[in-house]
């Protein structure tokens, strides 16, 4: 099983409830958890990160290998299934809203999903299918038949323990 990180996995844990300097171990856990295989997430969700000028921005400078590339061929060809999807439904979305998808780091994760076997989406997006500002993640998980969980329902899954020393 690999779990993918949205790139909203990794700020939120930033600004909110794993920040670097209160919850390091947290950090840790996603080094540790890539180098066993469990977690990776993408180069065009990495240079988004890299874009910042914050303590995210520099630990993902050093986090390499973390960010899977998209360039393989099963990932540009999985590619292409989602943004012909996508478009299938522009009509009834917000204007502006099939580019800002396809622009961003979002139908290259779900690609990447798609091109490994037993991938899981791990984001804080929310399944709904009434929504029209913008294509969501899970919404387009759903027709791929890609499963997505959030960070605390990985770390449940994961086993992961943060324990105070001493």
């Amino acid at each position: 099983m690999t779990y993918l990180l949205d790139a909203n996995t990794l700020i939120e844990a930033k600004n909110r409830y794993y920040r670097m300097t209160v919850c390091p171990a947290y950090w840790s856990w996603v080094q540790r958890s890539h180098v066993a295989g469990m977690v990776a997430s993408i180069e065009p969700v990495g240079a988004e990160l890299r874009r910042g000028n914050d303590e995210l921005a520099e630990w993902t400078k050093s986090q390499g290998g973390l960010f899977l590339p998209v360039s393989d061929e099963a990932t540009q060809q999985a590619f292409a299934l989602v943004a012909t999807h996508v478009a299938s439904q522009v009509a009834t979305m917000k204007a502006g809203a099939l580019e800002e998808f396809l622009d961003g780091a979002d139908p290259w994760l779900i690609a990447k999903a798609i091109s490994i076997q037993e991938a899981v989406i791990v984001t804080h997006e929310q399944f709904n299918l009434q929504m029209k500002r913008k294509y969501s993640i899970p919404n387009v998980c759903q027709h791929f038949g890609i499963s997505w969980i959030d960070t605390f329902e990985l770390l449940s899954r994961t086993d992961a323990r943060f324990v105070l020393a001493d």
